[in-house]
């Protein structure tokens, strides 16, 4: 616990709802105190219905800026005044930057994803990924992998309203990014078969794992997935879900979404404070190397 704030530390806040089971204000008021930088972090359960004045107190109470999850990733872009091309292609926002009162939206999710990989020794650079899911963080990842050069995305999903969003995405970044993306309905199993074959990692980017469907995967025949592919979970808790059981047994490399919410905050971190984020001092503090 810090004990030295002062009048001259500024405030970070996390908008989201649920929000009190997030292990980010710990990490990041980690990385603030190593740092000894002058910003406090501190969560708010904010809904869609309160999104537009919580804006409001960000310029008015002269907030450093926020992090942003759901449910409020898309809707919050139409509230700031800038946006970068991240976050125009997938329409998702997970941070703000207050600079004189001018709020931009940034999303580094996608980021934190990649960063994650890269760090593992995994080269998804110029190959196939396949992608489960088309909400904000499936978006901000899909957008994110084609502007660093993945050749190939396939997104599978439910047809939902996401869906068609994911759909409109898609055909934004193959005409604008040299990557081709394609969008395939979660029910046809013999193409999710074909798909994950050709793939060097299976991504899940939904709820799937986690409570309230802890236990659940939306791979349920370990035959779809070889040694050769790895497979990442972008839930951190359960630190192993289903899915990761499942690919664990059939000798794929896991990688759950520890890595992914560290790298992202690391980001986050740097567009706030300038500062590169002492990530194993965190993993160490945090007990994510255990």
């Amino acid at each position: 616990m810090r004990n030295n704030i002062d009048g001259h530390f500024l405030l970070i806040g996390l908008m989201a709802y649920p929000i009190r089971h997030s292990l980010s204000p710990q990490m990041q008021n980690t990385i603030y105190s190593k740092l000894k930088v002058p910003y406090v972090y501190l969560a708010f359960e904010v809904d869609k219905k309160k999104l537009p004045d919580a804006i409001k107190g960000i310029r008015a109470l002269g907030l450093r800026g926020s992090a942003v999850s759901m449910p409020n990733k898309q809707l919050v872009c139409q509230y700031l005044d800038k946006l970068t091309p991240a976050v125009e292609m997938s329409g998702a926002c997970n941070t703000i930057s207050n600079d004189n009162g001018v709020l931009t939206g940034y999303n580094t999710d996608g980021m934190g994803y990649m960063r994650m990989l890269k760090e593992a020794n995994i080269d998804v650079i110029g190959k196939k990924i396949t992608i489960l899911g088309a909400g904000g963080v499936a978006t901000a990842i899909v957008v994110q992998a084609a502007l660093d050069g993945v050749k190939e995305i396939t997104v599978f999903n439910q047809k939902d309203e996401c869906y068609t969003k994911i759909e409109a995405i898609a055909k934004k970044l193959n005409q604008n990014t040299q990557c081709y993306v394609r969008v395939i309905d979660l029910a046809d199993k013999d193409k999710l078969r074909k798909e994950i074959s050709d793939s060097v990692v299976l991504c899940n980017a939904t709820g799937v794992g986690m409570k309230p469907l802890e236990g659940k995967s939306l791979i349920t025949d370990p035959t779809m997935l070889t040694p050769d592919l790895v497979v990442t979970d972008c839930i951190y808790s359960p630190r192993k879900t289903k899915l990761l059981e499942i690919a664990e047994q059939q000798g794929c490399k896991i990688l759950n979404g520890i890595g992914m919410m560290l790298w992202q905050g690391a980001a986050q971190i740097k567009i706030w404070t300038g500062e590169d984020a002492p990530i194993e001092y965190v993993r160490e503090q945090m007990g994510f190397n255990d």
